[in-house]
């Protein structure tokens, strides 16, 4: 039967509650007296039901109204339909983790990911092990509000906030940028003082694939202006073109020590000021009462790394 091709516009949810309660009662007027209805819109009730399930439904017999075949074929579905809509409709103001079966979907960053991700699924794993994950990527905050608004991720982080009220945030860690080059090499030595650090060849990492970055306007403003050798989206290759040649690149701390190339550059604060990177965990306010989503976002400020 093609449950989609049924004409179901005689029959509403209170029709349906109207017959439970005559299936119940067998009487009009106790049902009517059951779900608060006068006995003349109950019977106008009854009246619509035979219209639209094309069988008399109930009968009257010396005990009062007798369903027909039909009315006890219906009786037990039609029953659990509402049981599913009232426990539908019923906000829990629970989330048993540990008995969960359910899957989160985060949109992230290439960062964020590479933080974040290891020590959720190690949490996840002992918390919540029938909690599955999907991850969906972005390359700018407008993306990411719009996987939001349309319900396709849970969360995003990676993003400032913005102005939208619909959209909520929560800080979850920040990052400080340093400026790198390889050991040993002749590009090290400069990156202690602007002049000589705007002189060196450079790594921009622009996932939009901009020419100019927060490095370009601090050096600016002191009139200095760098040379791009390389310009890439993924942040993660930078480190390790960094220790094969004699480039500088300025990247986020994190980035240095997650990509494991580290003891094979020269780490240095950046010669120019630069703000800390901050990273916001956002939600859509429609979420925001949600038990399991709460707890989601929990779990992600405390996967979060402190400091």
């Amino acid at each position: 039967m093609n449950i989609h091709a049924m004409d179901y516009r005689g029959l509403d949810l209170n029709l349906i509650v109207a017959f439970d309660a005559l299936m119940e009662e067998r009487h009009v007027t106790r049902a009517a007296r059951r779900i608060g209805l006068t006995q003349p819109a109950m019977s106008a009730a009854l009246a619509r039901l035979r219209k639209a399930t094309g069988d008399e439904l109930f009968v009257r017999g010396p005990k009062g109204l007798a369903p027909t075949s039909r009315a006890q074929d219906l009786a037990a579905p039609l029953k659990g339909a509402l049981r599913t809509v009232g426990e539908a409709l019923v906000l829990r103001d629970d989330f048993r983790p540990a008995e969960a079966s359910v899957v989160f979907t985060l949109a992230l960053s290439e960062h964020p990911a590479h933080v974040l991700l290891p020590p959720l699924a190690e949490a996840l794993a002992a918390a919540a092990p029938g909690v599955d994950l999907r991850i969906r990527g972005f390359t700018d905050r407008n993306e990411a509000v719009r996987l939001l608004d349309e319900g396709l991720a849970d969360v995003a982080v990676g993003v400032p906030p913005g102005t939208e009220a619909r959209i909520l945030a929560r800080p979850l860690f920040r990052e400080r940028f340093v400026s790198v080059a390889r050991a040993g090499s002749p590009a090290a030595e400069c990156l202690g003082d602007a002049a000589a650090f705007a002189a060196a060849r450079h790594v921009l990492v622009s996932p939009e694939g901009d020419g100019f970055g927060a490095v370009d306007e601090a050096l600016s403003e002191r009139g200095l202006r760098r040379r791009l050798g390389v310009v890439l989206p993924q942040m993660y290759a930078a480190p390790a073109l960094v220790a094969r040649t004699d480039l500088v690149a300025t990247l986020m701390e994190g980035v240095v020590t997650g990509s494991g190339m580290a003891p094979l550059l020269t780490v240095r604060p950046c010669p120019v000021e630069l703000a800390p990177v901050e990273f916001h965990l956002l939600w859509h306010r429609r979420s925001d009462r949600h038990p399991a989503q709460a707890w989601l976002r929990d779990l992600l400020v405390s996967s979060a790394p402190s400091g």
